[in-house]
C-alpha cells in the first residue's frame, strides 16, 4: 500500500542500526561553505543581483577544505556489512506519484583516481538519505579518462561496481553518464580528471586533434570532432574508443541494467554537452557573458570546411570561420559578423558557415547516439539521453552570438534546437537540458539573457519532435524560488508536456544543511505528486520528516566534510 509523507515519518520515527551508518552523532555545527570566491556565487551587477552563467556540473564546486574535526563512523559500509539494507526494505520503499522524479548528481570525485570508490561511508549514509526523502536516484559521471587510463581497451570498473552494488541495496537508481571529457582546470573545480594518458599521448603528437580557435589555442577538454571517424587514437577512431567504452560498461554492469542503472547518458563535448569549447574559462580565457569563439581551426575540421565550400562553389568560404567575429569576452555589437543590423551572421557566408558549423555538430552527435543505441538495444528498460547546455546570455539579441559559437544555429529567425531534437527522436534518445532553475530577473539585463524563454523554445522544440525531455539545474541553489521555478518547468502543462525527469546539482555538505534539506525533502514531494499540495502542507510534513531523519542527515553532512 502507497503511504504518504506523514506514513512515511511515521515509519522513520525511530532510526535503526540498519538505517544509520554508525552510531547517532550529536548534531554538529555545520559551518557555511565559502562563497565569495566560485564561480557560482551570486555576484552584484550594479544595483541588482545577478547568477553567473550555467556552469557544466565539471565546473560547478562540490566539496570544501573544512578544517572539521568529526569522528570516523565506525560500521564498515560494504555489501557484507549492509545486509540489515534488505531487512529495512520497507521502510525505504517511496510510493511513485504522478509528477517528475528527481535524481541527485553525485561529487565528481565520487570514484578516486586508483579507481576505488571515494568515501565509502558518507556515501551510504547520503545514499541512505537521499532514498528517505523520496528520492528516485542519483547520477554519476563514468570517466573515460579513470576507467580507461592505463592502456587502450584496459578497462578498471572497481570504483563503479561498488557504487552500482550500494545503490542497488540502498534501493536508489543509477543515471550512468559516460564522460568523454576531462573535468578540472576551470574556476571552481574541485577535482581533475584528464583524458586517459594514451589519448593525451597522441593529442599532444597531433596538436590538430585538439579544439582550436582561431588563435591557435588548443582545447583539450574533448577530441576535436573533426576526427570522430579517423584512427588517430592508438589504431582507434574516437567514436570507437567511445563505442568500446560503452560495450564494456554493458558487458561489466549487464545484471544492473534496467534495474538499478536505467539510464545512460552519453557525453559529447566539453562538460558531458552536445556543444563546441567556445566558452573555456581556463587561465581567464572566457568570462561571463562574453560571446565565446568559434572552434573550427584544427585541420581536420578546415579540410571539412574546405570541401563543403568547394561544394557550395565559394572556394573562397573555405579558408577559415568568420574573421570578424570578435573574441571570447566580446559582446554582439562589438563586433561585424554578429551585430544587428548588417551582421554577415545573416548574410550568404554567415548562413553557409552556421550550417556547416552546427551541421558537423549534429553529425558527432548522431553518431555517438546511434552507437550507444545499437549497444544498449537489448538492455529493456535502460534510456539513452544527451545533454545540451542551457546557452542563455545574449539569448535576446538577434544573433544569439554565445549559443552560435557553441554550435547552435539559433538565431531570432531560426530554431536551433528543433534539429537537435529530431536527431534524438530519431534514436528514442531523452533530450536534457540545463538552467531550469534561472529566471530573468535573476540575470544582467544588459547581457540580454532570458533563460525563461530558453527553457520554453527548448520545450516546444522537443514537443514538435516527439522527444522525451529531461532538466537539470545549472548552478548549486538551495532556495525556494529556484525549487519553484524548476517545479512550473518541469510540471507545466498536460501529462505529455512534463518532464521525465529532473536530475539535481549536486550532493554536497551545504545540501544537508538542515534548512536546505527541509526546503529539498519539500521540494522533492512536490516534484513527485507533481503539484498535488500546495507548498504549505509539504513544508509541514517536510519539516516533520527531517526531525525523524536528522541522526542519519547530520551524519551523511559530517562524513562528507570530514572526507
Amino acid at each position: 500500500m502507497a503511504l504518504n509523507l506523514p506514513q512515511k515519518i511515521g515509519a522513520l520515527t525511530t532510526i535503526t542500526p540498519g538505517d544509520q551508518v554508525g552510531a547517532t552523532v550529536p548534531k554538529p555545527s555545520i559551518a557555511p561553505m565559502p562563497v565569495a570566491n566560485l564561480r557560482c556565487a551570486i555576484r552584484a551587477s550594479g544595483e541588482t543581483e545577478a547568477l553567473t552563467p550555467p556552469l557544466s556540473p565539471c565546473r560547478s564546486p562540490i566539496r570544501t577544505d573544512l578544517a572539521v574535526a568529526c569522528r570516523a563512523l565506525t560500521t564498515d559500509l560494504t555489501a557484507e556489512t549492509s545486509p540489515d539494507v534488505q531487512e529495512q526494505k520497507h521502510l525505504l520503499e517511496v510510493p511513485k506519484g504522478e509528477g517528475v522524479p528527481v535524481y541527485v548528481m553525485l561529487p565528481l570525485d565520487t570514484v578516486k583516481p586508483d579507481g576505488s570508490l571515494n568515501r565509502k561511508k558518507a556515501m551510504y549514509a547520503s545514499l541512505m538519505g537521499l532514498k528517505k526523502a523520496g528520492v528516485e536516484g542519483v547520477m554519476v559521471d563514468v570517466w573515460w579518462g579513470l576507467v580507461e587510463k592505463d592502456a587502450p581497451t584496459v578497462y578498471n570498473w572497481n570504483g563503479y561496481t561498488e557504487l552500482m552494488e550500494m545503490a542497488k541495496q540502498v534501493g536508489l537508481k543509477v543515471q550512468a553518464v559516460m564522460s568523454f571529457h576531462q573535468c578540472g582546470g576551470n574556476v571552481g573545480d574541485s577535482v581533475t580528471i584528464p583524458l586517459p594518458r594514451w589519448a593525451v599521448e597522441e593529442m599532444e603528437k597531433d596538436p590538430d586533434l585538439c579544439y582550436s580557435d582561431q588563435w591557435g589555442r588548443r582545447n583539450y577538454e574533448y577530441v576535436s570532432l573533426g576526427c570522430d571517424t579517423l584512427p588517430v587514437l592508438k589504431g582507434r577512431s574516437p567514436v570507437q574508443c567511445y563505442a568500446d567504452f560503452m560495450r564494456a560498461f554493458r558487458d561489466q554492469f549487464a545484471s544492473y541494467l534496467g534495474n538499478t542503472i536505467i539510464e545512460i547518458q552519453v557525453g559529447m563535448g566539453p562538460a558531458g554537452e552536445l556543444r563546441y569549447p567556445s566558452y573555456p574559462e581556463l587561465d581567464g580565457t572566457w568570462k561571463f557573458p562574453g560571446i565565446g569563439a568559434f572552434q573550427c581551426y584544427d585541420k581536420y575540421m578546415r579540410s571539412s570546411l574546405q570541401a563543403a565550400a568547394l561544394a557550395a562553389g565559394k572556394p573562397e568560404w573555405g579558408h577559415s570561420g568568420p574573421t570578424d567575429a570578435g573574441g571570447y569576452n566580446n559582446w554582439p555589437e562589438d563586433t561585424a559578423f554578429f551585430r544587428k543590423e548588417g551582421g554577415g551572421w545573416n548574410g550568404p557566408y554567415g548562413e553557409f558557415f552556421l550550417s556547416w558549423y552546427s551541421q558537423m555538430l549534429l553529425d558527432h552527435g548522431e553518431r555517438i547516439v546511434s552507437a550507444a543505441s545499437s549497444i544498449f538495444s537489448d538492455c529493456p528498460g535502460v534510456k539513452i539521453s544527451v545533454k545540451v547546455a542551457g546557452i542563455h546570455w545574449h539569448y535576446g539579441t538577434r544573433s544569439h552570438a554565445a549559443e552560435l559559437t557553441a554550435g547552435y544555429y539559433n538565431t531570432r529567425f531560426r530554431d536551433g534546437y528543433l534539429p537537435i531534437s529530431r536527431m534524438l527522436a530519431r534514436h528514442g534518445a531523452v533530450f536534457n537540458f540545463t538552467c531550469l532553475e534561472m529566471r530573468d530577473c535573476e540575470q544582467p539585463a544588459d547581457a540580454c539573457c532570458r533563460p525563461e524563454a530558453l527553457v520554453k523554445q527548448v520545450a516546444s522544440a522537443a514537443k514538435e519532435a516527439g522527444v522525451r525531455l529531461a532538466g537539470e539545474n545549472a548552478l548549486p541553489r538551495y532556495d525556494e524560488t529556484a525549487h519553484e521555478q524548476v517545479l512550473n518547468a518541469a510540471t507545466s502543462g498536460d501529462a505529455d508536456d512534463k518532464m521525465v525527469a529532473f536530475t539535481y546539482l549536486r550532493l554536497n555538505p551545504e545540501l544537508f544543511k538542515y534548512e536546505n534539506w527541509k526546503k529539498f525533502v519539500a521540494f522533492v514531494e512536490q516534484m513527485r505528486k507533481g503539484k498535488a499540495q500546495s507548498r504549505e502542507v509539504v513544508e509541514r510534513e517536510a519539516e516533520l520528516f527531517v526531525q525523524a531523519t536528522s541522526p542519519l542527515v547530520q551524519e551523511a553532512g559530517v562524513a562528507l566534510m570530514s572526507a
